[in-house]
């Protein structure tokens, strides 16, 4: 990469954090081929468990990235408007953690035990802990759409149950609701 592609993305990502996210605690840009195209992924972690994500495809390395961050700052706006427009003062619930897993299928690399070779089961390449943490649904939503993610797992503020919001293949978001039914709510 080039030193003015470089000075670029660091002048844009950080005009960019200042404007919706003064303390923003980190953000990461990776640039590759994807065939004969050139796609940008940015990954912003902008507070605790936020995390905002984008990415989009071009022939040229800036379109890409400057597509990609016209997509992130989108999502930022809508994410600072949203807490706004949030109920203040509400209270805590301490946030337990649940394993998450980083699952990869087979590529074809050497470096894969021949076990893995021979298996068509993914691999999990990466094993962490995620805290679960205490969301109204439309909270959680946001927080799915700014990570541009699939689904979320959350503890329903409304009533302490594990919840589950999950992107349909219609587009639309699905909902899974499981009350908590234990007399101490735990």
């Amino acid at each position: 990469m080039g030193d003015a592609l470089r000075g670029h993305i660091e002048d844009a990502i950080e005009g960019t954090t200042e404007k919706y996210f003064a303390d923003a605690i980190e953000a990461s840009v990776v640039l590759s081929h994807e065939g004969h195209r050139i796609r940008a992924s940015i990954n912003m972690h902008v507070g605790r468990g936020i995390n905002v994500r984008a990415h989009e495809e071009a022939d040229d390395p800036y379109a890409a990235f400057d597509v990609a961050l016209a997509h992130l700052a989108k999502r930022l706006r809508r994410h600072k408007r949203r807490l706004r427009d949030h109920h203040q003062g509400r209270e805590t619930i301490s946030t337990p953690t649940m394993p998450e897993y980083v699952i990869a299928a087979y590529a074809g690399d050497e470096d894969v035990s021949e076990e893995v070779q021979t298996d068509d089961n993914p691999v999990i390449i990466a094993e962490n802990q995620t805290s679960v943490e205490s969301l109204t649904v439309s909270e959680a939503v946001m927080r799915m759409d700014l990570a541009d993610g699939h689904a979320l797992v959350f503890r329903n503020a409304k009533h302490g149950g594990m919840s589950v919001v999950f992107r349909r293949a219609d587009g639309n978001v699905g909902w899974i609701d499981t009350p908590d039914t234990s007399e101490d709510g735990a």
